[in-house]
């Protein structure tokens, strides 16, 4: 592995940078460069295209049969058992049927919107669907050359209680499954309501979760019962209405528009907590009455407004150095490359402006698959967070600007987690802080199956968790506060440091400095630890410890007008308690350690690189990066797909060569199961993997640009035979 030579450093810079190889500047994304384009309708929802406005999803598609399928989600369709479920599925047809001859389907990704065409006989059908960036609606449109009737059809499948056959690991009844037959708890998915009360041009449904089953048993049995705290899932609603002007009821089911030659349908898509159904109607009646008084083409102005700004934020263009002016195709790495990026910043656009934090494991676009239960409800590793698989698609939006993507995040763990991480760690430890396990529910408690069926108050001295794939993993903390503070950093705005950053490093930075006692040398003993999943029985793990460097070190940067005394004076102790970052010796070379003593590895991650990435103690700029290329060089195994690191370690040792394989290697890896080239996985998460596309964000843009502190590293890692244009943020 050689480094790239050619690195720019830049002492001073923008707040943005935009730049291509040459130094030219460029007026807009020219991101169409990466639309989707399909001559061939259908097969299932595998074959669909994704569009969403940040909290609404949809997987379109067009059937042979000339029906339009739309599977619709939300952010916060939490189902009674915790899962996080679809709201549900449209079907919209012409009479006569239509043929689909000469058919081509093109997501335009400037607008986010589907428009499709096909030949008919009579002339050409034209369809185009969007979900508005600004109001909870889906527009569809069908413009034909002779008049047609049209009809939408709900398509729900729960239909009546269904026991689930197969749960997953953090479903609320994971353990009763390995239990004998008498003992195990089902897992009950209650029906959809069809709404039966509606004027006759609307057709509707909701899912009203009439019980909660997850939150009061967990907090039973990890002894936070009398933590006051809102219900998370009882009384949530949330559904659909479907309208179109002049349509008529057909049937509960069926909205019928009469014979045109364009048809327009709206559905609005809504969630209520708590609320009962009379008032879930009278407050979405509310919304089509406000939403309808605006015109639908200022409304469509609007949405495409927000999408043109979107994208103007930032991009990266990247071009073979060889090639010439022809159009982008297949076997053109860069252009793999660079729509990767493009169409996976466009996924986290779709589905991160919602009341909670992306789903590392299918983000709001999961569908049905033949094998699996509960239809497009489904999804691998169920309905929980795993910290070190969430943090990916949050991983590059500050460099892209989308600063406005990281709030349901911040709030999510802030809010929710965060209360109750204070609370578990006062009642476990009896001292102040908070940590934060690796896998918790959107209301902050651990899963069942983790924690263990042993109620906290029949427990030893240990109240932990049971399960020991995370038991002293506590990284998850300080990688909260490292993307909060980074995202300070870009945007200095002082109220939110006051907010949000301070109080969480009191609390995160706090529970370190007080949970460990000190050894001879007046340092922590951080044991017993883990270093990640992977090693179990550890001393000074390297992630947390590189992590309380990181921290330290950025915190401490901050000019001293903008922090309290006290705030400073914490950090410095801290900073003067940290043992050394762990290093070995293996066949006479040095290199960083998962730990200083780690034994018992148990899976596959590279703990000693988190003091390369995500907390920079090496890399380029830094002294002695050849501890942290040897340890790259001796990780096992080697992967770049799902949650492996590797392109993005070597991104920032500026191994240029190596990234550029890993990145190209990682943009081809998508399903081969889905059409859409940004639907990665299944991979160790599930289809579409946000871990997969995160990281393939994250690498490019280190290859392109990397900060520390007030230096700006420009092309650090970047290989000869690429080109670049790109406009990215910095501090």
């Amino acid at each position: 592995m050689s480094r790239v030579s050619s690195t720019l450093f830049l002492a001073l810079a923008p707040w943005w940078i935009n730049a291509d190889w040459n130094g030219t500047t460029r007026a807009d994304s020219h991101v169409d460069r990466y639309n989707v384009t399909w001559r061939e309708p259908a097969k299932d929802g595998r074959d669909s295209m994704p569009l969403g406005n940040g909290d609404i999803s949809v997987n379109a598609w067009m059937e042979a049969s000339g029906s339009l399928v739309l599977t619709i989600g939300k952010a916060d369709s939490w189902g009674d058992n915790g899962r996080l479920l679809k709201i549900g599925r449209l079907r919209v047809a012409l009479d006569p049927p239509q043929s689909l001859e000469n058919f081509q389907q093109e997501l335009c990704l400037e607008d986010a919107t589907l428009r499709a065409s096909w030949d008919n006989g009579a002339g050409r059908t034209r369809l185009s669907v969007w979900v508005d960036a600004h109001h909870p609606t889906i527009q569809v449109q069908f413009d034909t050359a002779s008049p047609t009737t049209a009809t939408a059809t709900m398509d729900i499948w729960r239909t009546e209680p269904m026991e689930l056959p197969s749960v997953e690991v953090s479903d609320i009844y994971y353990d009763r499954l390995q239990k004998p037959i008498q003992q195990r708890q089902p897992t009950v998915v209650e029906p959809d309501i069809v709404l039966t009360d509606l004027p006759s041009g609307r057709i509707g449904w909701i899912h009203h979760n009439g019980r909660s089953l997850g939150p009061a048993l967990a907090a039973e049995l990890q002894g936070l019962a009398d933590l006051e705290r809102p219900e998370p899932l009882l009384n949530r609603i949330f559904g659909a209405i479907v309208e179109a002007d002049g349509s008529q009821r057909v049937d509960q089911h069926t909205l019928e528009l009469p014979s045109a030659v364009s048809h327009h349908w709206t559905i609005y898509v809504h969630t209520e907590h708590p609320s009962r159904p009379v008032d879930w109607q009278k407050n979405v009646n509310g919304i089509i009455k406000h939403i309808t008084e605006m015109p639908r083409d200022e409304r469509q102005q609007k949405h495409a407004q927000w999408w043109q700004a979107f994208w103007n934020r930032s991009w990266i263009h990247v071009t073979e150095r060889t090639g010439g002016d022809d159009q982008p195709a297949e076997n053109d790495d860069a252009y793999v490359v660079s729509r990767g990026y493009a169409l996976q910043r466009y996924l986290h656009a779709c589905a991160g402006r919602g009341r909670y934090a992306i789903k590392f494991n299918g983000s709001l676009f999961t569908v049905a698959w033949p094998d699996k239960p509960g239809d497009a409800d489904y999804r691998r590793w169920g309905p929980g967070y795993w910290w070190q698989n969430t943090r990916f698609p949050y991983l590059p939006m500050c460099a892209a600007g989308d600063f406005d993507l990281m709030q349901p995040l911040i709030r999510m763990y802030l809010d929710d987690v965060m209360p109750v991480a204070i609370a578990r760690t006062r009642r476990y430890f009896g001292h102040g802080g908070a940590f934060f396990p690796e896998c918790v529910y959107f209301w902050g408690d651990v899963f069942p199956d983790t924690y263990g069926w042993t109620p906290y108050d029949q427990r030893g001295r240990d109240k932990l968790q049971e399960a020991g794939w995370h038991k002293w993993e506590w990284v998850a903390g300080p990688e909260l506060l490292h993307l909060i503070l980074e995202r300070f950093e870009y945007m200095e705005d002082r109220h939110y440091l006051e907010q949000r950053v301070l109080p969480a490093a009191r609390e995160i930075l706090g529970f370190f400095d007080q949970h460990y006692e000190l050894d001879d040398n007046g340092q922590y003993h951080m044991y017993p630890g883990q270093a990640l999943e992977t090693w179990w029985d550890c001393t000074n793990p390297m992630p947390e410890l590189a992590g309380l460097y990181d921290l330290t070190e950025r915190l401490l940067h901050l000019s001293t007008e903008l922090v309290p005394a006290d705030d400073r004076e914490l950090w410095q102790g801290i900073r003067k308690k940290l043992p050394p970052l762990p290093i070995r010796e293996v066949d006479g070379k040095r290199m960083l350690a998962p730990a200083a003593r780690f034994e018992h590895k148990v899976s596959i991650e590279h703990p000693e690189l988190y003091a390369v990435f995500p907390f920079r103690q090496f890399g380029v700029g830094r002294p002695d990066i050849d501890l942290a290329v040897e340890a790259l060089n001796h990780r096992q195994p080697r992967s770049h797909h799902g949650w492996h690191q590797d392109d993005i370690f070597m991104a920032c040792l500026g191994l240029a060569d190596d990234a550029q394989a890993g990145l190209v290697q990682r943009a081809r890896h998508h399903d081969p199961a889905c059409r859409f080239p940004a639907f990665w996985g299944p991979n160790f998460d599930w289809t579409p993997d946000q871990t997969h596309g995160g990281a393939l964000m994250k690498t490019l843009q280190l290859m392109v640009l990397q900060v520390d502190h007030d230096r700006l590293f420009l092309l650090p890692a970047w290989p000869e035979s690429w080109n670049v244009e790109f406009k990215l943020h910095a501090p």
